[in-house]
């Protein structure tokens, strides 16, 4: 069905995504360039993307919340890691006080996108509400904000005998709103960020825990308040506090990934001596002592040592085994053990997809992400007029996010200055046969899915580098013409260029 009676006018940008990177996006449009035409499509009926999405019980953030909320809105809650009702409101109160809910088109998924060289526009393909009435919209600049993994299909093995499984199975990403957990056997399967905040959760509802893992986790405590923050938010005005405290947090995770980096037997004992405090030696031994260095995968967070106190005090059982197959009352382990369950949750990570699996197409020819070169974590070689929001692997997702925007709003402000029509990375020769994903992580889902991302040389500007540190500085100072081709705008003769003030670098 197709509903040609709507309006099709071109927008100057069309954001992809209404989680933190699109509202992210959109602020800084609104702030930097407010003259420029923007719309917000989300594919849900809400604001906040994986923070609306993820509703099992103890979901929260393992980012501290200074870095993970906005440079341009302060954080006022006492606690520095938030439960994720408390992120998702935040997210809602921003919209609001900004004005950018007025942009926004929800129940609108995003299907694929053609660019024409010569129209020098994205056609946008989409589907609106429940009946999928299908809809094009036609934009100069296309900005997905729309992370990169699968809202619809999560990761779970194909387990052996799961169907043999009498009780009730479920994935964190899609959790019944009515599962009471309460004097349930659970069983969590997975050793990640999602299992690690779960267990917890599911406790605290009166469940009896056994998370199964086949390989540990390096799991680094942090406590629930900054008592350095709430100092220096009593002593400075709001906007000046959360600055200071956003730069030092942002300097102390580096600092922890660096050490990780270079020095990673120090780095291992230091964790290590955190939860032999509270576990002992043989708990630390078995069950939280991976084979790899810390941060060849992501290291876990959690709050005040939250799961460690659960396991000493018997809330929550660890076992470290391998699953032969599931049975009906539970699961059997390869050295035989039978773990009884009415509940099992697969916690065993997400499903990679680019672009919220929209399908591109540049002058009819497919475009392949895993097949181009990430420029400056943000653009696709090849691709005109569209850039990618994809977060940090080894800090807070809002730091790389809110860069990727000051950059993407500087690129259409020259763009819009000189005359231009189109920008596109382009890399002198082939893309390497060699070049690694764009994120350097042993992870489970990258391994599986890899080739979907799109590749980094490892050398500016053809890389994401993963350092905040540096990623600041590029975002708002970086060369706008290494390695991009500028078309001038063929509607507006070089004579008479689009004008507009030039973009200055925001606080943050």
């Amino acid at each position: 069905m197709v509903d040609a009676a709507l309006p099709n006018d071109v927008l100057d940008v069309l954001i992809v995504g209404a989680g933190i990177s699109g509202i992210d996006a959109a602020c800084r449009f609104r702030e930097l360039l407010p003259d420029v035409s923007i719309a917000v499509l989300e594919r849900r009926e809400r604001v906040g993307g994986t923070w609306d999405l993820f509703r099992y019980p103890g979901i929260r953030s393992d980012s501290d919340i200074f870095t993970l909320s906005f440079p341009f809105r302060p954080w006022r809650g006492e606690r520095s890691l938030v439960d994720g009702d408390e992120i998702r409101d935040y997210l809602v109160d921003t919209v609001r006080e900004r004005g950018v809910d007025r942009y926004i088109e929800f129940s609108t998924e995003v299907l694929g996108a053609s660019w024409s060289s010569a129209d020098q526009v994205w056609t946008v393909r989409t589907v609106v509400g429940p009946d999928r009435v299908e809809r094009t919209r036609t934009a100069r600049f296309v900005y997905f904000c729309s992370g990169y993994y699968s809202y619809a299909e999560p990761y779970t093995p194909d387990f052996p005998g799961v169907d043999d499984f009498a009780g009730t199975l479920v994935h964190p990403q899609h959790w019944p709103e009515d599962l009471d957990l309460a004097g349930k056997r659970v069983v969590v399967i997975g050793s990640g960020a999602t299992a690690i905040s779960l267990a917890p959760g599911a406790a605290n509802a009166g469940a009896a825990v056994t998370i199964l893992q086949r390989t540990p986790s390096y799991i680094f405590s942090v406590g629930r308040v900054d008592a350095v923050a709430n100092v220096l938010r009593r002593v400075l005005p709001p906007a000046t506090a959360h600055r200071v405290i956003r730069n030092k947090n942002i300097v102390r995770l580096w600092g922890l990934y660096a050490m990780a980096r270079h020095f990673p037997a120090p780095t291992k004992q230091l964790i290590r001596r955190r939860a032999t405090r509270l576990l002992g030696n043989q708990v630390v031994d078995d069950h939280f002592t991976p084979p790899y260095n810390p941060w060849d995968q992501r290291v876990c967070a959690i709050p005040d040592n939250d799961l460690y106190e659960d396991i000493r005090e018997g809330r929550i059982a660890m076992v470290t085994d391998r699953i032969e197959s599931f049975v009906p009352e539970g699961i059997r382990l390869a050295s035989g053990r039978v773990l009884p369950a009415d509940v099992v949750v697969t916690a065993t990570g997400l499903t990679l997809q680019m672009l919220g699996g929209a399908r591109l197409t540049v002058d009819g020819v497919p475009i392949d992400p895993g097949r181009t070169v990430i420029y400056q974590g943000a653009l696709l070689s090849g691709v005109p007029n569209l850039a990618i929001c994809v977060g940090y692997i080894n800090s807070s997702w809002t730091l790389r996010a809110d860069a990727t925007a000051r950059f993407v709003c500087r690129l259409v402000e020259r763009m819009r200055r000189t005359g231009a029509g189109s920008v596109t990375p382009t890399l002198d020769g082939e893309v390497p046969a060699d070049a690694p994903p764009m994120f350097g992580l042993a992870a489970g889902y990258i391994a599986r899915s890899g080739h979907l991302l799109p590749r980094s040389t490892g050398a500016y500007p053809w890389t994401m580098t993963h350092n905040p540190l540096v990623d600041v500085r590029q975002a708002d100072r970086s060369d706008l013409t290494e390695g991009l081709h500028y078309e001038p705008l063929r509607s507006v003769t070089p004579a008479d260029p689009v004008e507009s003030p030039s973009v200055a670098a925001p606080r943050s």
